[in-house]
């Protein structure tokens, strides 16, 4: 009686991965892009796989760091100790969190799973947009290079447009909350109700995790969870830039951001917004633009935009936050890129 009983859970479980798998909207989408590949352009096929392989493991390290902390977190009950870091003044929070993130070394895609943890722990929205906006932007690393590639103005102007950005994406959200508005800025899917978010008591902070049972099993469940809906969506992500490097032409983008066009600024930041340009490959490309015609506004403008909202970082905050905070997230990231693009260019924008 126990072996039906068991074989009969076994099935129904099976039964029910499967209609998850077959419903699931990233499996289905590139499973569709996959089959149109393989039917259009073969060769492209096999490129874009081992570009989505390589980014992924390139990327492993900051994602497993970043998920182990918030299992960490969830484990150990140390989740509500973070939101009490965070729990001061807004204001200087997200201050401290926009300077922070211009040298954090995250991009647009690999700080996502931090933030749905520092989200996940209770940390107010604002100094985490503002982190979120300001991380992709420019690392110590990216700065060295950017100075090397582009110019050491170029480098200074970019670090310093990452903080006011940030900070002016904080402020907003800021604002927007006190005024009542985005209270809930996570899809209920990504991350439940977490013991520092949670009504009643909260659990006593035990770093020893592992001497409780029931805490190990929170690190494993919370691991999975949040690893297995991120990774399948970074995945989608890289494959898309994958195609983005193959089919997109930066001739036809120089074309329309040129210095006889008196909309390059906006422009820029609107065809930048989509595209992958948050690497280190995004400093040779934006010099190349340069010389070939871009204004200097306009490279800033465009590489800035790139940078925090490309498709790939796109998809994977779609699939994290809830559609205002998406939204928002979007408008804020153009709005800062144009702003930076015009200061730059009216200040002399040299490179």
């Amino acid at each position: 009686m126990d072996t039906a009983t068991n074989t009969l859970s076994y099935s129904s479980a099976v039964s029910r991965g499967a209609r998850r798998l077959l419903t699931d909207s990233v499996l289905l989408a590139m499973l569709a892009m996959l089959a149109a590949l393989a039917l259009l352009d073969l060769p492209q096929l096999s490129r874009s796989l081992l570009f989505t392989a390589a980014s992924l493991w390139e990327m492993l390290p900051f994602f497993a760091l970043a998920i182990g902390i918030a299992a960490l977190a969830r484990a150990t009950s140390a989740d509500s100790l973070v939101a009490k870091a965070f729990s001061g003044s807004p204001v200087r929070a997200t201050v401290l969190a926009a300077i922070v993130g211009a040298m954090s070394p995250f991009c647009s895609c690999g700080v996502i799973p931090l933030i749905a943890a520092l989200l996940g722990a209770g940390v107010p929205l604002a100094p985490v947009m503002a982190f979120w906006i300001a991380s992709p932007i420019m690392d110590p690393e990216m700065f060295v290079l950017t100075a090397a590639g582009i110019g050491f103005h170029f480098a200074l102007a970019k670090t310093l447009a990452a903080m006011a950005m940030g900070l002016l994406a904080g402020l907003a959200v800021l604002a927007i909350q006190r005024s009542g508005g985005l209270a809930d800025p996570l899809r209920a899917e990504v991350i439940g109700c977490c013991d520092s978010q949670c009504g009643g008591a909260r659990p006593q902070v035990n770093w020893r995790f592992w001497q409780e049972p029931a805490r190990i099993e929170a690190f494993r469940a919370e691991a999975l969870a949040i690893g297995t809906f991120l990774g399948k969506w970074l995945t989608l992500a890289f494959f898309l830039e994958s195609l983005m490097i193959a089919y997109v032409s930066s001739d036809w983008i120089a074309a329309y951001v040129g210095a006889d066009n008196p909309f390059a600024i906006p422009l820029a930041a609107v065809v930048g917004a989509p595209s992958y340009l948050n690497g280190y490959a995004a400093i040779p490309l934006v010099s190349g633009l340069i010389e070939i015609g871009m204004t200097p506004g306009a490279a800033m403008a465009f590489i800035t935009a790139g940078a925090v909202s490309s498709i790939p970082a796109a998809i994977a905050v779609w699939a994290l936050v809830r559609k205002p905070v998406f939204v928002l997230y979007l408008l804020l990231g153009l709005a800062g890129a144009m702003l930076t693009g015009w200061i730059y260019q009216l200040a002399g924008g040299p490179v």
